[in-house]
């Protein structure tokens, strides 16, 4: 054993005295041969380990909703921004005839609706259900179902949140192998939601922040939510998010207001959770303090499944996403974050969010398994945030 032991500081000791007669300049250069080869093998392997979302299939551009007469229609197309966005962009990015190089991509077409709501639903057939019937009790009351008409008892502050009134639910299908869809179409037909409630399926199962992703190109709202299938978030706390996001918007109306959860850690809800889930749930959050830049740090909350955008703050966000499993709620955190200036230009402290305390409750039959998928969004966490900083993953 001491012989193994004194293996290494002999070697040590060896390199120490050949570097003691080696000129400086050699030294150097093998100082900064070495540095440059190991940056190069870092970035070749963060480039490598870096996920690279695929490209949309021509059928997952489309939906389903129903009739009035109660079937279902065939696929239509979806309405999508994102892909309008693409088109402007090389003309965004060239130099003006000016000469200028403007590198403003933030434009989107005007919204359609007031809200829309995006769930992501991979096997979600017993708990669809309540979920939309706590939300259309709440969007029908707020928002009503066409643009203009909006019942809002009287309110002059109900009719400033209303907006132009109009909402549409946008579920995404994940590649479910059970009866989501067919669940979700039944409570469209029983509830006359036709062309309100759309169904887009994915041929392919890709993950939550993947499923949301596709939702929020599709989106026609002047804000737009994402809500988990299980109905653990209180619905009628939109009302708390959209006056949340309304206060910290900016000048071009850029702002995200994201349900928060932290206020109940010693609530009962939380204390009944086993130790090894509170313990991963705060070396989590120790995670996220030390590797994500401050404003998204400062955040108690990343995780919780109900974030508000406005319709400005997405085309800074939506197509720069990469990640597309559980940690995706951090990659548009941080891009909202390194977002440009509201005036266009460089220096800014990017797209403000507010964190607003909402109603929850824990419900079973969660997707999440607590171990693997924690260290899963941990290895996730340290390889995005490496793309970003490395510039594997850039805004161009």
């Amino acid at each position: 054993m001491a012989a193994l032991l004194d293996l290494p500081l002999k070697v040590l000791r060896t390199i120490y005295e050949n570097a003691k007669e080696a000129p400086l300049h050699i030294l150097l250069g093998v100082l900064i041969s070495t540095a440059i080869s190991s940056g190069l093998f870092i970035y070749a392997l963060v480039y490598l380990l870096a996920p690279t979302p695929r490209a949309p299939h021509p059928s997952e551009k489309t939906y389903i909703t129903t009739h009035p007469s109660g079937s279902a229609t065939s696929p239509k197309p979806l309405p999508c921004w994102h892909d309008s966005w693409l088109e402007h962009r090389n003309d965004a990015v060239a130099p003006d005839s000016k000469g200028r190089d403007d590198k403003h991509t933030g434009s989107i077409d005007e919204p359609e609706v007031e809200m829309s709501v995006v769930i992501p639903a991979y096997n979600e057939e017993e708990r669809i259900v309540i979920m939309l019937e706590e939300a259309i009790a709440f969007l029908d009351t707020e928002y009503g179902r066409t643009p203009g008409k909006v019942r809002t008892n009287g309110s002059t502050k109900g009719e400033r949140l209303a907006g132009i009134g109009g909402y549409e639910i946008l579920i995404v299908n994940d590649g479910s192998k059970d009866k989501t869809v067919d669940i979700a179409l039944d409570f469209s037909r029983k509830n006359g939601l036709h062309d309100v409630l759309r169904v887009c399926t994915l041929e392919e199962n890709r993950g939550k922040g993947g499923a949301v992703t596709h939702g929020f190109r599709h989106v026609r709202g002047r804000y737009a939510i994402f809500a988990d299938a299980d109905g653990a978030s209180r619905f009628e706390d939109l009302r708390k998010l959209v006056e949340g996001c309304r206060e910290i918007e900016d000048g071009p109306g850029r702002g995200i207001a994201v349900g928060s959860r932290a206020h109940l850690v010693g609530s009962e809800a939380v204390v009944k959770r086993s130790a090894l889930r509170n313990a991963l749930m705060h070396s989590f959050h120790l995670l996220l303090r030390l590797l994500t830049p401050p404003a998204t740090s400062r955040i108690r909350d990343t995780q919780c499944g109900f974030k508000l955008f406005s319709r400005a703050s997405l085309p800074h966000i939506v197509p720069y996403m990469h990640a597309e499993g559980w940690i995706f709620d951090v990659e548009m955190l941080m891009l909202a974050e390194s977002a440009p200036a509201s005036d266009g230009g460089k220096n800014g402290n990017g797209i403000k969010v507010a964190e607003v305390q909402i109603g929850w409750q824990e419900v079973g039959g969660s997707k999440l398994n607590v171990v693997w998928d924690s260290l899963a969004m941990a290895w996730g966490l340290a390889i995005l945030r490496a793309s970003w900083i490395l510039g594997v993953y850039r805004r161009r």
